[in-house]
């Protein structure tokens, strides 16, 4: 019980030592702005989770975001059209062109960069079961594979003409409310949905707890693991959309070290790297613990190089004492 509360209780104890360090950490503009940077790693945690109860890992989600997010606004920004010569007599040329989608849909670019993130889960989750490769081997291999298909497709070179309507998705606000965090608690109460209540989390459970177990006992060990990671494809793809609607650009190199965030809002939540364990509000706590910590650093000037070893501590620290409770009980 203490443990499960443990997350929580540092989550008030950080926010009632920020707001009496700093006579800027209470104001609306600040706490707006914390939500709106923390929905990105939320977002993506969320779906962390489930691939770590499965008793997964992925190290590509900062690449899959950074690929999502740039074809999205580059669809945004040209659209799709396909052109092609179907005569050439001397130095005549006759070229046909169709435009299939016009530059300027913010809901197509959206929803290519879920599909987009989508498709990388499926990858991950499908190499990682039909190869019998060890997921944190398997990711970091795609997590190249995607980040340097991304900068040959981009050039290096980030989008940045995209309509000024699109800047409502990260950073417009719905009944006075930060819309990301709508969307935030939508994914998380679906997530829940199907972690606590659907054949598909409870098999997810079983899989990280026992693998051996799980396929002797009639468990679709493959599919509902595809299945976990395409999921975590699709939120890093939102995730991805909500970042480039927040820079109204689409980068090429963003999300760079966002998988140690991530895996970090997970452990501290009480997510165990073991598998088996893990819970959406757990993560949720975690994630914010994260931002607040990024957060009150930036407002009481301390070096962002010293929040990155914060996090790595952080880490560790939660997995000895997830270590040292699973050596009591055992």
């Amino acid at each position: 019980m203490i443990r499960r509360l443990l997350p929580f209780l540092t989550l008030i104890v950080l926010f009632v030592f920020l707001a009496v360090a700093s006579p800027y950490f209470l104001t609306s503009t600040n706490l707006s702005s914390v939500v709106r940077q923390t929905a990105v790693i939320n977002t993506m945690a969320l779906g962390m989770t489930m691939i770590i109860v499965a008793g997964g890992i992925d190290l590509s989600v900062g690449a899959i975001l950074a690929f999502s997010g740039f074809v999205g606004t580059m669809i945004i920004e040209r659209g799709i059209s396909v052109s092609f010569t179907w005569l050439r007599i001397g130095s005549l040329q006759f070229d046909q062109r169709w435009v299939i989608l016009e530059s300027g849909s913010i809901v197509a670019g959206i929803a290519v960069g879920l599909v987009a993130g989508l498709f990388w889960g499926f990858v991950n989750g499908f190499l990682t079961t039909r190869l019998n490769i060890n997921p944190f081997i398997v990711t970091l291999g795609t997590l190249g594979i995607v980040r340097g298909l991304t900068l040959i497709i981009s050039n290096g070179l980030p989008v940045h003409r995209v309509p000024q309507e699109f800047s409502y998705l990260g950073a417009g606000n719905l009944l006075g409310v930060p819309f990301v965090l709508w969307i935030l608690v939508v994914c998380a109460v679906v997530t829940h949905v199907l972690l606590e209540h659907t054949r598909l989390g409870r098999y997810a459970f079983a899989i990280g707890s026992n693998t051996d177990a799980a396929f002797y006992t009639g468990v679709p060990v493959a599919f509902h693991t595809i299945a976990v990671y395409a999921i975590s494809g699709l939120l890093c793809g939102l995730a991805g959309m909500i970042e480039a609607s927040r820079l109204m650009t689409g980068q090429p190199t963003a999300g760079q070290g966002y998988e140690l965030q991530v895996i970090a809002a997970v452990v501290i939540g009480g997510g165990s790297l073991r598998g088996g364990e893990g819970s959406v509000i757990g993560t949720l706590i975690g994630a914010f613990i994260m931002g607040l910590l990024s957060n009150g650093s930036d407002l009481l000037g301390i070096s962002p190089y010293l929040q990155q070893a914060i996090i790595g501590a952080v880490i560790i620290l939660a997995v000895s004492v997830d270590e040292l409770r699973k050596r009591k009980l055992g």
